[in-house]
């Protein structure tokens, strides 16, 4: 493959950002027509970026797609275990090495946790996605177009509560139903979806009842119960809760809201969920937004902003293609957090990537947090929206946090490691081992074969490294293998997609879910709990009276 490269690698490894900036990009060109994009396919943003358009799937709709393979770890020790490293190295690995067809499908990275301690996500060492910097900061914006999506409409809220405490009914309507010249009225489009709701079938504004207009045209947000905050990328903590409406001009209707991270509005949710534009444009419309003070769900169509909604977020539809240090392609797109909501890249990309890869071809894709989160929420989210089925998941282990977990002191961000973390103590590493293996099994009740990555550090011996091996496949792993792709790039993880390969060309089960989507809320909680090892669930009195008056729960 013409844009593959091989790494000259150096010890010890130098800084991610000196390593990035040593390797200089191919033109996105080169990897877009590599990968079989034709030119109308995709947008160029620059050098080193480009937006690939869904109109991409028309073309393909009728070609196979190849094997699928996610990447989760084990319960991580704060300062990460590499599963966006061992991401990128596996590719790497798979199309440079192994003469693979491959596409890495990863989360665009939040500026929150890049400005913090964690870092940044394109990955370390030889196994990075580059440039490193525009991974990280802006890429092309699709953050900042959820951002302003979603202040919009916070916007609206207040706005709507504002006319409506201070206006009459009539006036409302007339505010949300202008006559034309000819003074006729006439309802938007997006207004029947909220008639209908209020099962009102009329389609003439003047023919409401004065009832049916209060209906209408009142929403009756309980500003207790709003639900959608405004959005920075950034980590502000001062503005996690703050007093709004404190102008002259708002008539003293202040209320207490806050912002959350960018990352973490349900936008970002949608964008990573969604199939095609009139899928986004739908799920946009139904969010739910707060509660009226009748117990009803307020939702973004309900104030008539998913449509405006949806045209800030036309061209983040479409994923980034970047590359690896090694010249295999990478598909950036979306980045929910797993932890409030499913936390993988999006649906599209990796439709995309399926189609591009061919049958004999991979893509990899990285879920967050530990697999008990983000792998479980691939399968039972992503999975079951998407339609499309995974061979094989990688679990990424380190000696490190086997070692926490097996009783070892406390892994804290900032802090030196205890000299424990870097002698060697294999009972210590069979201990914490029991983390391992209930990921395993959990990962193989949905039916995919498991292959463990254990990403080495230098301070690893090989009785240690070998326990691990050892307890992961009698586990019931596929295999295990020993990672270098830190500090080799694809060199170090040549085995690792050797196993890969083959436990995708086994897979022989049938992929199932933890729980169908019939049953209550409560029972899927209770469902996935009990598959990490809970004997039951209890609620507090908040979450009961919470579910008892909003919620169909039990």
């Amino acid at each position: 493959m013409a844009t593959i490269r091989k790494l000259e690698v150096v010890s010890p490894v130098p800084a991610d950002i000196d390593v990035a900036n040593s390797v200089k990009p191919l033109h996105i060109s080169a990897i877009a027509e590599e990968l079989g994009l034709q030119a109308e396919e995709y947008d160029c943003y620059g050098k080193s970026k480009a937006k690939v358009l869904l109109s991409t799937l028309d073309r393909l709709q009728s070609a196979k797609d190849g094997y699928y393979v996610v990447v989760g770890g084990i319960t991580p020790t704060p300062l990460g275990e590499g599963k966006s490293t061992t991401t990128v190295g596996l590719c790497q690995a798979l199309g440079a090495y192994l003469g693979k067809k491959v596409v890495t499908c990863i989360r665009q990275p939040s500026q929150g946790p890049t400005f913090g301690i964690k870092g940044g996500a394109a990955g370390g060492g030889y196994s990075q996605v580059i440039p490193m910097d525009e991974f990280n900061l802006h890429m092309t914006g699709d953050i900042h177009a959820i951002t302003a999506a979603n202040n919009l409409l916070a916007a609206a809220i207040d706005a709507r509560m504002f006319h409506e405490a201070t206006q009459s009914d009539k006036a409302l309507l007339n505010r949300l139903c202008p006559a034309d010249k000819d003074k006729k009225r006439t309802f938007a489009k997006v207004m029947f979806k909220r008639l209908k709701k209020l099962g009102i079938d009329k389609t003439n504004p003047d023919e409401l009842t004065p009832e049916e207009v209060k209906k209408f045209v009142r929403l009756d947000l309980d500003p207790a119960l709003i639900t959608w905050k405004r959005v920075l990328d950034v980590n502000d903590r001062f503005l996690r809760k703050i007093t709004v409406g404190q102008g002259p001009d708002e008539k003293g209707m202040t209320r207490e809201t806050g912002f959350d991270i960018a990352v973490g509005s349900e936008i970002m949710a949608v964008l990573a969920l969604t199939t095609s534009m009139a899928d986004m444009r739908e799920r946009l419309g139904n969010m739910v937004v707060g509660t009226s003070r009748g117990g009803d769900p307020v939702t973004a169509d309900d104030l008539g902003i998913g449509g405006a909604l949806t045209v800030l977020m036309k061209d983040a539809i479409h994923p980034t293609l970047m590359q690896t240090l090694e010249g295999t392609p990478v598909l950036v797109h979306a980045g929910p957090f797993a932890n409030i909501a499913h936390g993988n890249s999006s649906v599209v990309a990796d439709q995309i990537a399926l189609k591009l890869v061919g049958p004999e071809g991979f893509v990899v894709t990285e879920a967050g947090f530990g697999s008990d989160i983000g792998v479980e929420k691939f399968f039972n989210i992503k999975c079951r929206y998407s339609g499309l089925t995974p061979q094989c998941a990688v679990i990424v282990a380190t000696v490190r946090a086997l070692k926490m977990h097996g009783g070892g002191p406390a892994v804290v961000a900032g802090k030196p490691l205890d000299h424990i973390y870097k002698n060697e103590n294999v009972e210590l590493v069979r201990q914490g081992c029991c983390n391992l293996v209930k990921h395993i099994e959990n990962t193989k009740s949905y039916g995919v074969n498991v292959v463990v990555a254990v990403n080495a550090f230098s301070t690893d011996t090989e009785d240690e490294l070998q326990a691990v091996r050892e307890a992961a496949i009698a586990a019931g792993a596929s295999d295990a293998v020993i990672c270098t792709h830190f500090a080799h790039g694809g060199a170090g993880a040549v085995e690792l997609g050797k196993a890969v390969q083959k436990a995708c060309e086994q897979h022989s089960g049938e992929f199932k879910f933890l729980y169908p989507l019939d049953i209550s809320i409560k029972e899927k909680i209770e469902a996935i709990a009990k598959s990490y090892g809970a004997a039951g669930v209890e609620y507090s009195p908040e979450v009961r009276l919470f579910q008892a008056r909003y919620l169909s729960f039990s």
